[in-house]
């Protein structure tokens, strides 16, 4: 159960690494135009569109991806905590 645990904690700290760095992608221009930006967009850009749907931006401010990364903390917090649950009734 831990190496399950060390593996989901593992890739979501890259998935955040990822959201973050398409995030700072934004600041330059024709960035995302980029092989790294067109790659980063088509991974992160699936997770992030909903968040981008319900939560309106303050001008040019877009907190979405915030929300975003703190609901990726939860889901897999979430996950840990019933795959644990699972694995102590057994």
């Amino acid at each position: 159960m831990a190496y399950v645990q060390y593996y989901l904690y593992y890739f979501m700290e890259i998935y955040y690494f990822m959201i973050i760095g398409y995030l700072i992608l934004s600041w330059f221009p024709n960035a995302r135009g980029s092989f790294i930006g067109g790659l980063l967009g088509k991974l992160v850009e699936p997770y992030l569109s909903p968040f981008r749907k319900v939560i309106p931006s303050l001008g040019m401010i877009d907190l979405s991806p915030i929300v975003a990364l703190i609901a990726l903390r939860f889901v897999v917090m979430g996950i840990v905590a019933v795959l644990d649950f699972i694995v102590r009734m057994f």
